[in-house]
């Protein structure tokens, strides 16, 4: 079940590939989550010390949590696998990628999960070329549906 997604991710950054991972939570946040109560626009996640940790995502504080809530602009930590770290830590340090969340969702065992892709900045003129591409593509399938 999709919670978030960050729609302005495709269009200002090249997706080169992605892995999903687990987040570490306060409990109020998961009810946050579950209400749908999260924005990711803005947010980055880096490799500091060994760890994943996501920066500038908004999860709103539950209602009901009253002096119990967090920060919602907290650090989090991503939970990955020492060899994924590994391998995302030298993949950010020798080109110019950065880690972008791309959803959050909830996996079939009911865990909080975000998909994190490991992106290339557009430049203005490739995301120019996107939206040509884009509406020949539409002006296409509009012809194609009208003969």
């Amino acid at each position: 079940m999709n919670i978030a997604t960050n729609r302005k991710a495709h269009r200002d950054y090249e997706v080169l590939e992605t892995v999903e991972c687990g987040i570490e939570l306060k409990g109020s946040e998961v009810k946050s989550l579950r209400e749908g109560n999260i924005n990711l626009n803005d947010s980055f996640a880096r490799v500091d010390k060994g760890e994943v940790v996501l920066y500038n995502a908004h999860v709103s504080p539950y209602a009901q949590a009253s002096y119990l809530n967090v920060d919602p602009v907290r650090f989090r930590k991503l939970l990955l696998h020492k060899k994924q770290i590994i391998k995302l830590a030298s993949q950010l340090s020798q080109k110019s990628l950065t880690l972008i969340p791309l959803k959050a969702y909830f996996n079939s065992r009911g865990f909080v999960k975000i998909e994190l892709a490991l992106c290339k900045g557009k430049k203005l003129y490739d995301r120019r070329a996107d939206i040509k591409k884009r509406e020949t593509d539409l002006d296409m399938r509009r012809a194609m549906r009208r003969k």
